[in-house]
């Protein structure tokens, strides 16, 4: 069972710990996922076609995920043997965007009493008080939630975006340091700013060669593949 938390979960908390069933057998999150980052990801309904183009693509690009030491996670608001049905449709029926033959592997929660919706604020009133939003959680392999991102019901994730987020994550926690805008891996990455004002004139006087300094502040370089 849930237990309803005093806020929703924020950047840097602990991910809310709950049991429940899935496609893949029962879970215990997030204790059976240490060690590994997790994309978890809410849709509104089974049967949905929005939902389904997004099922297909994660699926599709399961394994970048998983070459990431990262495990994805579903949920929606539907019974197991929904799930498997519009699952067993999407493998048998349907094609989009040359992805056909899909077979989705990673687990599908089921939350028929919204315990892990409410838990992680996936209803939202204003939006649906039965089908959840398409919300998104990358947790760390400590358990500690790192990005949250929230879409309406209308409107499809772009997986890239999420995938491209969780290498930035990883690339900022190997190599200390921060991504740019539109960031890609294998671009410049931001050298942190200075603590001191000594340091900030040392950048200034003594300059590495291997940074690029546009000002005392903003500093960038290059940065290797994460491992």
């Amino acid at each position: 069972m849930c237990q309803e938390p005093t806020r929703l979960p924020l950047i840097g908390d602990r991910a809310p710990e709950f049991r429940a069933k899935t496609t893949q057998g029962e879970i215990n999150f997030p204790k059976d996922f240490e060690g590994s980052w997790v994309v978890f990801f809410s849709h509104p309904a089974d049967f949905t076609p929005v939902c389904t183009t997004e099922f297909m693509t994660f699926a599709s690009m399961q394994e970048e995920f998983t070459k990431r030491n990262c495990k994805l996670l579903g949920l929606s608001i539907d019974s197991i043997y929904a799930h498997i049905a519009w699952l067993r449709t999407i493998y048998e029926k349907i094609e989009y965007k040359g992805m056909r033959n899909i077979e989705i592997t990673f687990p599908v929660i089921e939350d028929l009493k919204m315990e892990v919706s409410r838990l992680y604020g996936m209803l939202q009133p204003g939006a649906s008080t039965t089908q959840a939003v398409r919300a998104v959680f990358v947790i760390d392999p400590k358990g500690i939630v790192r990005a949250i991102l929230y879409y309406p019901l209308s409107n499809g994730r772009d997986i890239n975006e999420i995938l491209r987020l969780l290498i930035a994550l990883q690339t900022s926690d190997e190599y200390g340091v921060a991504t740019p805008a539109n960031w890609r891996p294998g671009e410049d990455v931001i050298v942190p700013p200075p603590g001191s004002c000594g340091v900030a004139k040392e950048r200034v006087t003594k300059p590495d060669p291997d940074v690029k300094c546009l000002d005392w502040f903003m500093c960038l370089k290059k940065c290797p593949p994460i491992k």
